[in-house]
């Protein structure tokens, strides 16, 4: 273990990037510790039996507005320029998301035409406005459509996914349901975007693929290290060199002020003889469902092939026993769950050489591309110390 100076916790995109740049920039040598079979966190591809590239964690499009961040990760793949679309199943028929005018056509034809000019004179066009704006409208019209979107396409979807009222958590989560004003068939605006040609999980082994970079697979970080006394131990002994953690940080000190919460999710796999299952890769289910969403895989890289396979997403509680819902995907964002995050980050704190990053050390929500550019950040941080 001397031979370590740098210790990487999870093998995902914060871990990975972090291990990448110690390996190349640093030329040093860096052991990954991972808890799962194989690389690349909630990123994880495979290919299946019919040659689809199946995301066994559920869909993941890359997409991003810094051009940092793409050039750093063009690096390792080349791109399918792959344009996300989702629809959603409201009173039987499928609508796009972000909720626009199409939607108000289709599902609102009485009022549409008040509505829309009600929305362009208040807001002005090809304008996303969060939904909270519109429940707390003054104007009764822009008010009543905004209960109207709330009800068929936010409610239900996020008592789901969140297991509570959607009102009780922060304005973050909101915002990632907006009204578009005007008419569009995409879901991101980012000017970078795509699916790695050969899926994640070949980014991942390019990634990490360093004479410098040695990978323990199936391998839990705390089997080897443990925090006592503001100090990392490595089997007993002082641990001198520096850490990256990625996962739980409720876990990494035994959850002594209590659980952190996350919601997770179970995937039910479908394989169909068919051409295609559904119009789109991802369809909504917002209605008394008991999934959120329907993933067709074969459309992310336009796959022609003559069977196809699907999954359907369900939401629940995270219960690290359990055989399903034992992965932790998003932190549970209220006032309650960050008083209790924080005192583990003032423990965190007091270790100088423990650097936390990532979704589940940091217990915020990151995208894809967010968690590159704050692995990139922590990298520059680690560089100061080295």
């Amino acid at each position: 273990m001397s031979e370590y100076k740098f210790i990487v916790a999870g093998a995902g995109f914060s871990g990975a990037v972090i291990a990448e740049r110690i390996a190349n920039e640093l030329n040093e040598k860096v052991l990954i510790y991972e808890k799962r079979e194989h690389l690349g966190g909630n990123a994880y591809d495979f290919v299946n039996k019919d040659g689809i590239i199946i995301h066994k964690y559920g869909p993941h499009i890359f997409h991003t507005f810094s051009k940092k961040v793409w050039d750093y990760i063009s690096s390792f793949t080349e791109w399918f320029e792959y344009k996300h679309r989702v629809l959603a199943k409201v009173e039987g028929k499928l609508i796009s998301l972000p909720f626009d005018f199409k939607g108000i056509e289709t599902l609102l034809t009485d009022k549409s035409e008040k509505i829309k000019d009600t929305l362009i004179k208040t807001y002005g066009k090809n304008k996303k406005i969060p939904i909270y704006e519109l429940l707390n409208s003054e104007k009764e019209i822009l008010k009543e459509f905004g209960e109207f979107v709330f009800e068929k396409i936010f409610l239900n979807y996020s008592k789901k996914q969140w297991g509570v009222n959607p009102l009780s958590l922060s304005k973050e989560v909101l915002k990632r349901v907006p009204v578009f004003i005007g008419h569009r068939d995409y879901y991101f605006d980012d000017p970078y975007y795509g699916i790695p040609n050969n899926g994640f999980t070949n980014l991942f082994q390019k990634m990490l693929n360093h004479k410098n970079i040695k990978i323990l697979l199936k391998k839990d970080f705390k089997d080897d290290f443990k925090i006592k006394d503001n100090k990392v131990l490595f089997k007993g002994k002082k641990f001198e060199g520096i850490i990256v953690y990625t996962g739980e940080i409720d876990y990494l000190f035994d959850r002594k002020f209590g659980k952190l919460p996350y919601r997770s999710l179970k995937f039910e796999f479908e394989d169909y003889d068919l051409k295609e299952f559904q119009p789109v890769a991802v369809v909504n289910y917002p209605g008394k469902e008991r999934f959120t969403r329907i993933t067709e895989y074969k459309h992310f890289l336009n796959q022609k092939v003559k069977k196809t396979t699907i999954s359907k997403e369900y939401p629940g509680e995270y219960t690290p026993q359990k055989k399903n819902f034992n992965i932790p995907y998003y932190p549970i964002l209220n006032k309650e769950n960050k008083k209790i995050f924080e005192k583990y980050l003032k423990e965190a704190n007091k270790i100088k050489n423990l650097f936390l990053v990532g979704r589940l050390a940091e217990y915020r929500y990151y995208n894809m591309d967010n968690a590159i550019l704050r692995a990139l950040e922590i990298f520059e941080e680690i560089k100061q110390l080295y």
